[in-house]
């Protein structure tokens, strides 16, 4: 297996310094199967997909590879340099305050009108005409004679690449989370390959992220070929992989996902060899299904549910202690919740706004 390595340059500071990232390429020795892109830390203080990129590249050093891998780590320069104090913050620009994962271009394409212009090629060449248009929608709006943000251009720039793959990796992490993956419904076998417990099944809404980016074309494009009568496969799959909590790395841990990662590349014959997939038990939820709670109140909080442990209904989610209220009933207030449900992440900080995003929850949950 022969690694290159190079950068790519994704803006200028205010000095005029350079903005890059490293780019590792790993070719493979015949280029049969999906090409796959895989990216980390495009939010600043969740780094351990940096890890998992580490040692995926340990790994694939022992197995062939019949399909190409492009691995970007340490995606985001700015959001990663973002400090204060202690803390990362990077997970929003602060030019603009867009969440750094939300900057992807909606290609807004008229699905109709280009199948009709290109509907007499053969699928292999809708694959590849379609591909070239998303690559070209991307670069016309790098190129706008009205130009566009530093986390625009960034961001962009990595979709270019991830457009050009047929397999793609978001790694992320939570503020205080569980491990769990966002899968497209169209592609729901593909979450028995991850090593990750929980699975959010997501339709076909481009939200902004990057998984949403890559897929959301495709699958809008071959829903309308159906209502033609022409049936085909999505040829792009898309994931975010989340993968604990921020602010942290464990090498041993990143090992069991990359494992997983290589379990999935192995079923999509991105290498040679046969990895087995983890036994585990895996659930998901659809979408819908996953709920936000948000604080009554404001106040200090003791998070007492544990993430990816099933809750109960009524069972003790969090206390919400009021110092101010000393002396009153309302000085520690209990909160739960009146369902059954999987905790998933909750609020990295213990002092809390009224209206903080507290949980987040899968509910209805079925296994996989």
């Amino acid at each position: 297996m022969r690694v290159s390595q190079t950068s790519l340059k994704v803006g200028e500071l205010a000095t005029g310094q350079d903005l890059t990232i490293p780019i590792f390429s790993l070719k493979a020795e015949n280029g049969s199967a999906p090409n796959v892109y895989i990216q980390a830390n495009v939010h600043g203080a969740e780094v351990q997909g940096n890890a998992v990129i580490y040692q995926l590249m340990q790994l694939l050093e022992s197995y062939t590879l019949r399909g190409d891998i492009t691995l970007v780590p340490l995606a985001n320069p700015l959001g990663i340099n973002q400090k204060s104090g202690e803390f990362t913050l990077g997970r929003f620009d602060p030019i603009t305050g867009v969440n750094w994962n939300r900057e992807y271009l909606d290609h807004k394409l008229d699905i109709a009108a280009w199948y009709s212009e290109n509907q007499s090629l053969s699928n292999d060449e809708i694959i590849h005409a379609f591909r070239g248009n998303l690559l070209e929608s991307c670069q016309a709006r790098l190129n706008s004679e009205w130009g566009v943000t530093t986390g625009h251009q960034q961001a962009v720039l990595l979709q270019s690449m991830a457009h050009k793959a047929d397999i793609v990796l978001d790694l992320h992490t939570g503020p205080k989370s569980c491990k769990h993956l966002y899968c497209p419904e169209y592609d729901a076998k593909a979450a028995a390959f991850f090593s990750i417990p929980y699975t959010l099944m997501i339709p076909n809404d481009f939200g902004g992220a990057m998984d949403e980016s890559v897929f959301c074309p495709w699958w809008q494009l071959i829903e309308f070929m159906g209502t033609k009568g022409r049936e085909m496969e999505i040829p792009v799959s898309a994931f975010t992989l989340e993968l604990g909590s921020q602010e942290n790395i464990n090498l041993d841990d990143a090992l069991i996902d990359a494992k997983g990662i290589l379990a999935y590349l192995s079923h999509r014959g991105v290498i040679t060899e046969k990895v087995e997939p983890a036994m585990m038990a895996r659930h998901a939820c659809y979408l819908r299904d996953y709920k936000k709670y948000h604080s009554p109140l404001g106040g200090i909080v003791e998070y007492q549910a544990e993430v990816g442990k099933p809750l109960k209904a009524g069972e003790p989610l969090a206390n919400i202690l009021r110092l101010d209220l000393y002396g009153s009933d309302k000085v520690l207030t209990p909160l739960k919740l009146e369902q059954d449900c999987v905790p998933i992440l909750h609020f990295a900080s213990a002092s809390v706004y009224q209206g903080t995003e507290l949980y987040k929850v899968m509910t209805n949950l079925f296994e996989i």
